[in-house]
């Protein structure tokens, strides 16, 4: 099951897939907190498994009505199940409800062919986020 969560709960999957080892303070991204700002949660029975943060947010490289996509996790003993490609995929049926025309994502150097799968395509160089990783700006029109 897919519905909208609180930060608090995102962080519950959110640290020990993206930020393992660091404290929990660093599962909190900027913008997080905005009102234009939505979490979303895939349940296995009553159980958080896998996330998704969505922001409206603008990206210098495009002009169309822009969404972020952010913080997508999964629990690594529920992952390659399809259960990320559900999280995208409700992600953009929720940016095309808030008429969005345009996702796009930083996405880590290992999750470029996941992304691909779904139809983004990497725009401009890599580049380095801090004790993160290389990552590429990925888009997707819809």
């Amino acid at each position: 099951m897919l519905k909208e969560i609180t930060i608090t709960e995102a962080f519950s999957v959110r640290h020990p897939v993206l930020r393992p080892g660091k404290p929990i303070e660093s599962c909190h991204f900027e913008g997080d907190d905005l009102a234009t700002t939505k979490h979303f949660g895939y349940f296995d029975n009553k159980h958080l498994i896998g996330i998704i943060s969505v922001f409206k947010k603008d990206n210098a490289f495009f002009e169309q009505n822009q969404f972020q996509i952010r913080g997508m996790a999964v629990l690594i003993a529920h992952q390659k199940k399809g259960i990320g490609a559900a999280l995208v995929h409700f992600a953009e049926q929720y940016i095309q409800s808030q008429k969005g025309s345009l996702i796009w994502l930083n996405a880590r150097i290992i999750a470029v062919e996941f992304y691909e799968k779904s139809g983004y395509q990497i725009t401009g160089n890599s580049f380095e986020i801090l004790e993160i990783g290389t990552h590429y700006v990925m888009f997707k029109n819809i």
